[in-house]
């Protein structure tokens, strides 16, 4: 089992900045990609960003390119997502999720390529 803490959310007002960080314990020797999505109100899942464990291959949804940035701490089993630039319309609910294995044809920016998930930590963006 592996059990993913999300920390960092808040409330920031548009063009601040916030970094959240997602702590994996457990079984994090088998780690392939970690993922960021967000849910709004009323909204489908989206996903953010991710970034694969070994490499560091990143992957970033076109609405938050060259403002969001995904970084990993291999020796902490941490993944943060630096956010600058901040825009109302970011505000969600922000989880992280692993993928514990490449599985062929898998993408990382679906949901279901994930098998464990956080809790999610809350980022609100005023105007």
């Amino acid at each position: 089992q592996v059990q993913l803490v999300e920390s960092g959310g808040g409330l920031v007002q548009a063009g601040g900045s916030l970094r959240l960080s997602c702590a994996a314990s457990g079984r994090t020797f088998s780690s392939y990609t970690m993922g960021w999505f967000r849910q709004a109100p009323g909204k489908e899942r989206e996903f953010v960003a991710a970034i694969r464990w070994s490499g560091g291959t990143t992957y970033y949804a076109d609405s938050v390119k060259g403002r969001f940035t995904i970084s990993r701490d291999n020796a902490k089993n941490t993944v943060y997502l630096q956010m600058n630039s901040l825009k109302p319309e970011d505000t969600a609910v922000y989880v992280c999720a692993l993928e514990t294995y490449a599985r062929y044809g898998s993408s990382p920016y679906r949901t279901n390529t994930y098998d464990y998930w956080g809790q999610g930590t809350q980022v609100t963006v005023s105007s």
